[in-house]
Parts: C-alpha cells; sequence; structure tokens
C-alpha cells in the first residue's frame, strides 16, 4: 500500500473514532495507571507496549456500543481498559507462542526481555484485568469477561493440537478464529451494551456484531500474511505458513489438490520456504482464486456484523459501528 493510501487509512480510523476521543484517550491513561508497580519492570514493559501504538478497535467497539446503548458514565472506560488489558495478555503470550520476534515493526516482548518475564507479564495483565473488573461489582459483566477469556485460552490450546496438521477442516478453522480473535470482539460489543437500558435481544445483537466483525478481522489478518507489505505490518510476511498455520486461502487451495496442495505440504513439513517457492504459492493462490474466496468471507461477516446493528435506532454512535466493518475489510496492517 502506499504512503497515501496508509495516510488515508489512518485519517479514516480517527474520523472513526472522533466521538469517543477523549474516552479512548482515558483509556490509555487508565492502561499506564494500573499498570504500575513497585516491581519497576513492569511499568517497563507496560511504556514499552504502548509506546509500540495499536489501533485499540477492541475498547472503541465496547465504547461505542455504550453510547449507541444509551449509556453514560465512567464505567465504560474502565471496561474498555479491561479489554485492553485481556488482549494485550494475549499478544504477548501469542508472540512467545509463535516464536515472532517482531510485533508491529519493533522487537516483541519476549525477544526484549526473554519468556519467563513476558509468561509472567502477561499472568499479571490478566489478573489486572479481573481485578479492575471486580471494582465494579457486575456479576454479569464480570461472568462475560471470564468466559470470553477462557474461549481465548482454549483456543490458543485447541490451535496448538492443530498446529502442523495440514488438512484441517474450514470449520475447525473457523473455530479456531472464533475462540482467539472474535469472541473477544463479542465480549467488548455485548458488555456495552449491557451498561445501557438495553433488551436481551439487542444485548444478543450485539454479540453477534462483535463476533462477525472479529471473524472478519481474522480473516483479513491471515490475508495479510499472503498480500501485505512486511514495512507495513510490522512483522514478517508468510510467517504462518512456515509455523504450521492453516489459514482460509490455503485451505481453500489445498482441497483443489495437484502442485499447490503438494507444494503447501512441503513448506509444512520443512517450515520454510525459499523466496521461489513463496512466489509460486501466491501465484497459485491466485490462480485459484483462493484470495478471492477468503476475502468473499470476510465480506459475508461484514455484512452480518451491519445487519445486527438494526436492533438499535440510526444513531450516529450506530453510524460508527456500521463503518468499523467497511474500515476493518480494507485494512493494510
Amino acid at each position: 500500500m502506499n504512503p497515501t493510501a496508509q495516510k488515508s487509512s489512518a485519517v479514516t480510523l480517527a474520523q472513526l473514532f472522533e466521538p469517543i476521543r477523549d474516552d479512548l484517550r482515558a483509556v490509555e491513561r487508565e492502561f499506564a495507571r494500573h499498570v504500575q508497580s513497585q516491581v519497576s519492570l513492569i511499568p517497563d514493559i507496560g511504556s514499552y507496549i504502548q509506546d509500540g501504538g495499536g489501533k485499540r478497535i477492541r475498547p472503541a467497539v465496547l465504547l461505542m456500543a455504550a453510547r449507541m446503548s444509551g449509556y453514560v458514565g465512567d464505567a465504560a472506560v474502565l471496561y474498555a481498559s479491561v479489554v485492553e488489558f485481556i488482549h494485550t495478555a494475549t499478544l504477548v503470550h501469542d508472540d512467545i507462542i509463535d516464536e515472532s520476534e517482531l510485533r508491529r515493526g519493533r522487537e516483541a516482548v519476549h525477544t526484549k526481555w526473554g519468556n519467563h518475564i513476558t509468561v509472567l507479564f502477561g499472568d499479571f495483565l490478566y489478573l489486572k484485568s479481573m481485578s479492575l473488573a471486580l471494582s465494579q461489582d457486575r456479576l454479569e459483566i464480570i461472568r462475560q469477561l471470564c468466559e470470553v477469556t477462557l474461549r481465548i485460552v482454549e483456543g490458543e490450546i485447541y490451535q496448538l493440537t492443530k498446529n502442523g496438521v495440514v488438512d484441517l477442516t474450514e470449520e475447525e478453522h473457523f473455530d479456531i478464529v472464533r475462540r482467539k480473535t472474535a469472541y473477544l470482539f463479542a465480549g467488548c460489543a455485548r458488555i456495552g451494551g449491557m451498561l445501557g437500558p438495553t433488551t436481551r435481544e439487542q444485548q444478543e445483537a450485539l454479540w453477534d456484531y462483535g463476533l462477525n466483525i472479529g471473524m472478519a478481522f481474522q480473516i483479513v489478518d491471515d490475508l495479510l500474511d499472503f498480500t501485505g507489505d512486511e514495512v507495513v505490518l510490522g512483522k514478517p510476511v508468510g510467517g504462518d505458513l512456515r509455523e504450521g498455520k492453516m489459514t482460509l486461502p490455503v485451505i481453500h487451495l489445498l482441497q483443489r489438490g495437484g502442485e499447490g496442495a503438494a507444494l503447501i505440504r512441503r513448506i509444512v513439513e520443512a517450515r520454510a520456504a525459499t523466496l521461489d517457492e513463496w512466489r509460486e504459492l501466491r501465484a497459485l493462490l491466485t490462480q485459484a482464486r483462493s484470495i478471492d474466496y477468503a476475502q468473499r468471507a470476510a465480506v459475508d461477516f461484514v455484512e452480518r456484523a451491519k445487519k445486527a446493528l438494526y436492533a438499535f435506532p440510526a444513531s450516529d454512535a450506530r453510524d460508527a459501528l456500521m463503518f468499523l466493518p467497511d474500515y476493518v475489510i480494507s485494512r493494510d496492517r
């Protein structure tokens, strides 16, 4: 993606989040405040992660859902901070599991501080998130957060059991995506709704919105592994397949057999790909329309997300949530 398009994408996201800009800044302050500790290394790592940036889409979904649901108060910022703690914990643990050296163009936390400290820092973030949630004494929201966090961990374990399994089915892949990514988006949207005077049906609609946007988000993320630019992404492309992870475009190509399937099996078995093999794979994915297939799947999830929002009357907050799936589809990082 060219620099002009990158700038346009960033401006679009800034415009989308403009109504909750102050709330997102408050989330950043809450994160910095609650990562403080007498053990100086903990705030040092927290500051390093914050300085690395991030789109803060998950807390934004919670904040926008709360606003659309008619909630006014400070609890939305606190719960948005909670989900950012949970999300950050999953990232630092994932990078260890995946042996990823980079995160957003910089050294990953475990690369800089080592696996032992990073595992414990991730645990600190998980426990801090629940400590913050308990300060509000909203049992139904705490249950939701615990359920989502458990599903994320289950998803990570399930993915590890399927690592290197070339003949992964599409449904097995989607089950991993739901657990690892989509349930947290769904929880963010529903918790935002739970803060306001919403009906059970509206809360379920918000869950569906978040779940579908999360599915689309991960499919696009997987596609960027084949179509993205390393400089823009801040990490090497092609890492998923070399790590033995089957994603939707790869599953689609594999099902067609032939040279594409043989090439995929060679790369997964070797856990490596030459530049020529990588170029051949990208060409085969294009020829088989596997990239198009995955893109259509992401669009289908986006349309389902938008449809769920019609459970709410028209508002500026609904418009923003309606536009967010389009951003997810068009993002380049």
